[in-house]
């Protein structure tokens, strides 16, 4: 069985992947001081009690990681190859995935890379990929099957956080779309600007992309919000939760 983490700036996604059925799935809050030994003793139980294996984490066979959180990746790579006995890759250099057509590949952020190699795989084409978690990103894949770069945007949370910081007048909102776009209170106000005017963002910068392609272009979402702003997007086609994580197993059986 395999093990696929994406370690975001929030959280950390793990999937228990079992050949290509995901068995099981959990989200651990990201906390960088953690240490090999807290994750081990932290995991293995997750492991018996939602996996059912009774044997922890000496049950993987495999593991990899995505990582925008540079002190998170060791500690999570150490506390599986420590507990579990395996070899656990990170993606990054050195690891096949899918031509990067970018001015410093080394920048690109490795859940980008991670999400463009899924999209190639399941829709083929050119696929414009949007990750709506702390930040927003829109990745554009090619009809080449090349990544090319996209864009970043502050995420829904992070700008209603900026937002109620900033506004003296302006406190935090329940996160659910207000029923007109004119909104007839100040909360409902904040929830137009928020709901859809981050998906008439990621509509306008899906229709750029897309003609600067010069031809026609899916647009996917995935991330923890994807399923609070897609309904209100013209653009996005579907949602795939569990996106990075495939792009994960792919990248791994890439590699293997």
């Amino acid at each position: 069985m395999l093990l696929a983490i994406d370690i975001g700036n929030t959280h950390a996604t793990l999937g228990l992947y079992d050949g290509e059925r995901l068995r099981a799935e959990w989200r651990l809050s990201t906390h960088p001081a953690r240490t090999a030994d807290e994750l081990g003793a932290l995991l293995t139980p997750l492991m018996e009690r939602r996996a059912g294996e009774a044997r922890g984490l000496r049950a993987l066979t495999g593991a990899i990681i995505a990582s925008v959180v540079p002190a998170a990746t060791e500690p999570y790579r150490r506390a599986v190859e420590e507990w579990a006995g395996v070899r656990c890759l990170v993606v990054g250099p050195g690891l096949k995935t899918l031509p990067i057509r970018y001015a410093d590949p080394e920048q690109v952020g490795p859940d980008r890379v991670v999400n463009a190699v899924a999209a190639r795989r399941l829709w083929g084409g050119a696929v414009i990929v949007a990750d709506l978690g702390t930040a927003t990103t829109l990745d554009v894949v090619s009809a080449a099957g090349e990544f090319l770069g996209g864009a970043i945007c502050p995420g829904v949370h992070t700008c209603a956080e900026a937002l109620s910081a900033r506004g003296a007048r302006l406190s935090r909102v329940p996160l659910t779309a207000p029923p007109a776009a004119i909104g007839a209170t100040t909360a409902e106000n904040i929830q137009s600007g928020l709901i859809l005017g981050h998906a008439a963002l990621i509509d306008g910068l899906a229709r750029r992309m897309r003609a600067e392609l010069g031809g026609a272009a899916r647009v996917v979402a995935t991330g923890g919000l994807a399923s609070l702003i897609a309904p209100h997007s013209a653009e996005i086609e579907e949602v795939r939760p569990h996106l990075t994580l495939e792009g994960l197993r792919l990248i791994y059986e890439q590699n293997r």
